[in-house]
Order: structure tokens, then C-alpha cells, then sequence
């Protein structure tokens, strides 16, 4: 099926043969992970990777994460460790990304790496990213599939509602189960959590036996989804509300009177896979969007700092 020149592939064999096709001819394919949908292109071709900051009007100093299909795949671009090892062994395939020096004769665009000298790579969980991954026998550069700064895409609707006529393909297996993007770890040099997300920091941490150090607001740009103003809907966002100003809209957490909830019962893994669509619903409306606390512990921490950057001043 086809609008305004973008493909609706389907999750069967046909259509992850034809994204992996598609990626090959250095075209752009959108595809769900169990975090969010990826906007990808193969990461070894400058053109294709030029593509997808054009089409999402990306800054070009912001890195992008490199999916492939295996732990083996990645140590062909990385230095490996035995951080490395450990994590990957805990979390892999799964919604953690690590960032490593690259190796000598990688091969991939340095678009990708915004020109540093490591690579953030991810072995994703959801089975049709795996299948086009193993299809297409490389790493494949995906960042979220929306326009940059806005909200992240949990369905293929949210993806058509952005990027619709900029891009060749989107491949629809239903909403993502994780709803929040990856963690991101820096292990070149000290270890770092560099951007909190599906995996909390109390289970790296444990899988590490060491602490991390947080990254700040001030340091430099090493991963993505480090730009302050970031998953960001059209109208004001307003946190830790526990009324309503004006015509703000709620969108509550526990058992709150509230106009859209993300978790009555409190529960903070449904909560991270409602928020980027509540968001759209919300944002949809056109009201300002106010939002109750949400417990800054575990996933808690990954879902207030993606209100903190939706609710961050941004550029007029």
C-alpha cells in the first residue's frame, strides 16, 4: 500500500524482505523496536544517513545509535570489554544501548558518529527489527521516526503523522511494548550513563558491580537524546501539576482525577509504554498539558526526563 509515496509494509516475511531490500538501495525504512520506531538507514552509507537527519530535520552534531543483529556483529565495529561483556549478557537483545570506541576499519559513516570517535550500538528485542537486521546483514542507523524534537513514534500511525512522503517505507507489527527509548551506558573511558531509559540504573549498576557516573545538562553531546528541549509536543507542558490552570488538559499517574491517566493502578512499566502516546493524544487537542508527579525511581526516572525535555523552553 502506498501514501503520498511511503509503503506500508507488512510484519510477514514479504515485508521484512522488502525493507531489508529497500535499506540495501540506501532508501529509508521505518520499523518498530520494543522501544519506539526507528527511522533506518544503512549506517555504512553516507547518503542514506544524510537522509534521515534531512527527513527528520535532525541537527547533524547529535550522534545516532547503530542497530544490528547480534553481540558478535557488534564487536566487529566496537572495541569490546568485559563492561561490555557484562552488559550484554544482562540486557541484550533489549532497550540498552552502549557507547564504545570504534574500531580501527569499521566502516560506518562518520554521519553516524557525528564525527566522534565511538559508536552507540544496540541489539534490539522486537522480533521484526530482528528479522530485518538479519536480513539485511548490517548495522543499521535508527533513530527515533519523528520529526526531530517532537514526540517519539510508538505506532506506525505516529510514524505516518510525521514523516509521511519523506521517507520510502514504514513497517507496521503494532505499538512498541517498552514505549520509552533505550538507555544509553558510556563506557569509553568512565563508565557513564549517558541517557536513562527501558533498563533502570539500579539494574546496570548490578550487572556492573560499580556505580555510574550521571552525565550533566552541561557536557558535551556523546549520545543521542542529550539536547535539553526534546520529545516535545506542540503546546506548553507543565510537571508535577496537581490542579489544572486554564484550559490545561491533565495527564495524571495513580489515582488522580484526570483527563488522560498513564497508569491509575501507579504502575511505572505501563506508564513508560503509555507516555509518548498519551502525549500525542494530548497533543492533539491543542490545550496546554499539565502532569501529575511521577516517582523519579526506576523507569520513573526515564519518564521524567522525557517531560523534562518536553516541557524544556525550545526555539520559536
Amino acid at each position: 500500500m502506498i501514501s503520498n509515496g511511503t509503503l506500508e509494509l507488512s510484519a510477514d516475511p514479504a515485508g521484512i524482505a522488502q525493507a531489508a531490500d529497500l535499506l540495501r538501495q540506501g532508501q529509508l525504512v521505518a520499523f518498530p523496536t520494543e522501544t519506539v520506531y526507528g527511522l533506518g538507514g544503512d549506517a555504512r552509507n553516507g547518503e542514506a544517513v544524510a537522509s534521515i537527519y534531512a527527513a527528520k530535520g535532525r541537527p547533524s552534531f547529535n550522534p545516532l545509535i547503530a542497530h544490528v543483529a547480534s553481540v558478535e556483529s557488534a564487536r566487529r565495529f566496537v572495541e569490546w570489554s568485559d563492561q561490555a561483556e557484562a552488559l550484554a549478557q544482562a540486557f541484550w537483545p533489549g532497550p540498552l544501548t552502549l557507547v564504545l570506541p570504534l574500531r580501527e576499519g569499521h566502516g560506518v559513516s562518520s554521519l553516524v558518529t557525528a564525527g566522534l570517535d565511538t559508536l552507540a550500538v544496540r541489539v534490539p528485542a522486537h522480533p521484526s527489527a530482528r528479522a530485518i537486521l538479519e536480513m539485511f546483514d548490517g548495522p543499521v542507523a535508527a533513530p527515533s521516526a519523528n520529526p526531530s524534537g517532537q514526540i517519539s513514534p510508538t505506532t506506525a500511525a505516529h510514524v505516518r503523522a510525521g514523516l509521511d512522503g519523506r521517507i520510502a517505507a514504514i513497517l507496521d507489527d503494532g505499538p512498541c511494548g517498552v514505549g520509552l527509548e533505550s538507555t544509553i551506558v558510556g563506557l569509553a573511558g568512565e563508565s557513564a550513563l549517558l541517557r536513562p531509559g527501558g533498563v533502570a540504573l539500579d539494574q546496570i549498576e548490578a550487572a556492573l558491580g560499580t556505580a555510574l557516573h550521571l552525565h550533566q545538562s552541561g557536557d558535551t553531546l556523546t549520545a543521542p537524546g542529550q539536547m535539553l528541549s526534546h520529545y516535545a509536543p506542540d503546546v506548553a507542558v507543565r510537571l508535577n501539576a496537581q490542579t489544572t490552570h486554564g484550559d490545561e488538559i491533565l495527564l495524571g499517574f495513580g489515582p488522580v482525577e484526570c483527563d488522560l491517566n498513564l497508569s491509575a493502578d501507579g504502575n511505572l512499566t505501563e506508564a513508560a509504554a503509555n507516555l509518548f502516546a498519551a502525549l500525542h493524544k494530548l497533543n492533539s487537542t491543542g490545550r496546554p498539558i499539565a502532569v501529575s508527579p511521577i516517582p523519579d525511581h526506576g523507569l520513573g526516572a526515564a519518564i521524567n526526563d522525557r517531560l523534562r525535555r518536553a516541557a524544556a523552553p525550545r526555539d520559536s
